[in-house]
């Protein structure tokens, strides 16, 4: 596997903060997200490149890993079980040696015992079997992408991958497919692939679980003598009626459009319209007047 180095790719040094590391890859995010560079390919693979790097210098434990081993870092448990074995099997042999000496040996007898006594540590490794590094990908999805399931294609580590993303994901829900991720090594299983979904902002609508709420503006007319409002919801326009008397900030709900339930076939959320009211401006002296004689009803 070829060494990558992920401070280089975040544009920093190994004596890096915490607090260095996510400002550099909050930077290079901004950078090269491909919201803002959709057709560049390049752009993309460094993005993918940026989040393996920031997974791993980001968690304390992965960071010291990686700066002992290097490319094999995922490895490093397998490696210090492998080493540590290795000498409490070297210990358990040596007094074993005390009756040995050169005279009991000829010259080619050495490397056999040697061998049968360690092993061949090289010949070891080179048919130890190590499960292949996990990549990680984030995936951004405008709010009306959750209202059905719908298939969208992935460019990871140079590879097309076509998957299915169910109605109602979340936000920062994440997905494995399994056997995605890097090839294992000297035969070992692949490793997988984590996929982190990030839902964009409405300018109109906020999420709140399966549940969606957004405002409504009203004349005064309507909301005094009642009448209908238009309301807009995800899926386009609908009609409702408006009470008489209807006060300003008053909650309606329209049952069933909010966001389908995440693989629960069909079940929705709820759509909350608060009500604004919108007071009458530039009136003319008759609708001055028939507001005092109003006031006066008092």
């Amino acid at each position: 596997m070829e060494f990558i180095d992920y401070y280089k790719a975040l544009e920093i040094d190994k004596n890096a903060t915490a607090d260095d590391i996510k400002k550099a890859y909050r930077k290079l995010a901004r950078k090269l997200h491909p919201d803002v560079n959709p057709n560049d390919k390049e752009a993309q693979k460094k993005f993918q490149l940026i989040n393996e790097a920031n997974e791993v210098l980001s968690d304390p434990e992965k960071r010291k890993k990686y700066d002992q081993y290097g490319k094999d870092w995922q490895h490093a448990e397998q490696f210090e079980q492998q080493r540590q074995q290795q000498q409490r099997q070297q210990r358990q042999r040596e007094p074993r040696q005390e009756h040995y000496s050169s005279e009991d040996f000829s010259e080619g007898d050495f490397s056999s015992f040697f061998e049968s006594m360690f092993g061949d540590a090289e010949s070891r490794q080179r048919t130890t079997k190590f499960r292949g590094q996990d990549f990680h990908a984030e995936l951004h999805l405008q709010l009306t992408d959750v209202l059905k399931t719908h298939q969208q294609t992935l460019s990871v580590n140079g590879k097309n991958i076509r998957i299915t993303i169910p109605a109602g994901i979340e936000n920062g829900q994440v997905i494995k497919l399994k056997g995605y991720g890097a090839p294992g090594v000297n035969g070992g299983p692949a490793g997988d692939l984590y996929i982190t979904f990030q839902i964009e902002d409405h300018p109109k609508f906020r999420r709140v679980g399966n549940d969606l709420y957004t405002d409504a503006t009203i004349d005064l007319y309507t909301a005094m003598l009642g009448g209908e409002a238009v309301i807009e919801t995800l899926e386009g326009k609908v009609k409702m009626k408006v009470k008489p008397e209807t006060q300003p900030g008053t909650k309606v709900r329209l049952k069933g459009k909010g966001v389908p339930v995440y693989k629960q076939e069909g079940q929705r959320g709820d759509l909350y319209v608060t009500y604004d009211v919108k007071l009458p401006t530039n009136l003319t002296e008759k609708q001055k007047a028939l507001f005092t004689e109003l006031s006066q009803t008092k």
